[in-house]
Order: C-alpha cells, then sequence, then structure tokens
C-alpha cells in the first residue's frame, strides 16, 4: 500500500468515526444505561424508605404494647405482616420481572393494611396520646408512608421514562442488540385499594 493510499485510508477513517459515534449515541448507547441508572436510584430511595418503616415498627408496637397488652391480634398482625414482607426481598436486577414485583408489592401492602387498625386502639386506651414516645412514632411513621407514597411516585416516573426509552426509535435499536433490555414493572395500587393508607393516630375519641 503507498503511503498516498494509506493517507487517504486514514482521512476516510478519521471522517466515518464521528459519524459512527453519533449513530451509535442515537441508538441508545448511552441513554439506555443512563436511564436503567435512573430507575435503579429510584429503587434505592423507595428501598430505603420501606426499610425505615420495618425499623419503625418493632418500637411502635412495644410502645402500644405497653398499654394495650390486650390487643394482641393487631400487634401480632402488625408483627407478622412486617417479618412476611422481610421475607420477600426484591433487588435492582429484578425490576424486569413482574411476578417479583407484585409478591414485594403486595408484601408491602399488607404492612400498610396492618398498621391501620393501631390508631383506633387509641380510643380505648386515649392515654396513648400523652405518650411522648407513642406520639414521635406515629409522626414519624406518617412521614415515611408519605416518603413511600413520593417514592413509589418517583420510581414509576423512571420506570416509564425507561420504558419508553427503549421501545421508541432509535433507541429501541440499541435497548435490543446491545443490551436486550427488557422493560421495567411499575408498582400498581393494592388490590381493592384506591387510595394509600393513611396512618393517623389523631383520630378523636
Amino acid at each position: 500500500m503507498t503511503a498516498s493510499n494509506r493517507r487517504s485510508n486514514l482521512l476516510r477513517t478519521s471522517l466515518l468515526a464521528p459519524l459512527v459515534a453519533v449513530s451509535l449515541a442515537g441508538c441508545g448507547i448511552n441513554s439506555i444505561p443512563t436511564a436503567e441508572e435512573n430507575v435503579n436510584a429510584k429503587w434505592g430511595d423507595l428501598q430505603s424508605e420501606y426499610q425505615r418503616r420495618n425499623d419503625l415498627i418493632p418500637n411502635l408496637v412495644a410502645t402500644v404494647q405497653g398499654y394495650a397488652q390486650q390487643e394482641k391480634s393487631v400487634l401480632v398482625e402488625v408483627t407478622e405482616a412486617r417479618a412476611s414482607a422481610g421475607r420477600v426481598q426484591l433487588s435492582a436486577a429484578d425490576l424486569d420481572d413482574p411476578e417479583k414485583v407484585r409478591a414485594f408489592n403486595e408484601a408491602q401492602s399488607r404492612v400498610s393494611a396492618a398498621i391501620i387498625p393501631l390508631q383506633r386502639l387509641q380510643e380505648a386506651y386515649p392515654e396513648l396520646k400523652s405518650n411522648a414516645n407513642f406520639l414521635t412514632l406515629q409522626t414519624q411513621i406518617e412521614g415515611t408512608e408519605n416518603s413511600i407514597l413520593v417514592g413509589r411516585r418517583d420510581y414509576n416516573e423512571a420506570v416509564q421514562g425507561y420504558n419508553t426509552r427503549i421501545r421508541t426509535f432509535p433507541d429501541a435499536i440499541g435497548a435490543k442488540i446491545f443490551y436486550g433490555a427488557k422493560p421495567k414493572v411499575p408498582f400498581e395500587a393494592a388490590a381493592g385499594s384506591q387510595n394509600a393508607p393513611k396512618v393517623d393516630f389523631n383520630t378523636a375519641s
């Protein structure tokens, strides 16, 4: 190969390289993993809120138990729902598995539902209202439930953005060829519920 040919080939290569890079970028080479990392980050935030609630429940149960030991069925249900939810694990790698997401969602929804009856106990045991530890815990639980609502919304929005990206041109090309990307699964409302549970320990007695 002559020097002239080599220079010609180098010139063509230098001209084609940017075109190839732009073409690949337009096929989701960078945008797909970026969108997936956003989904994973939002899931991590939500997971932290579920863990925070999980950590608060034993203290709440212990505080209520000190005033209402005979209400064992309510306290046992909360404790069992918490334990059951702890056995259902969901990692970022499972977010494209509808069955695993559904099982996790249902387990966490049972925890939310089990907490609600605790608010009724203060009607029979109004002295709970004056217990500083109980008041602090109920405020923290309420805040965590609200954070879970926000976290679920943010996660679902990230999932919608990711799923739209991997299904639309031109990113769909890279999603299929380079990543074998699968749609992520959003969280849905628990069966039979119109609104997320509201934990309100300040119901008038």
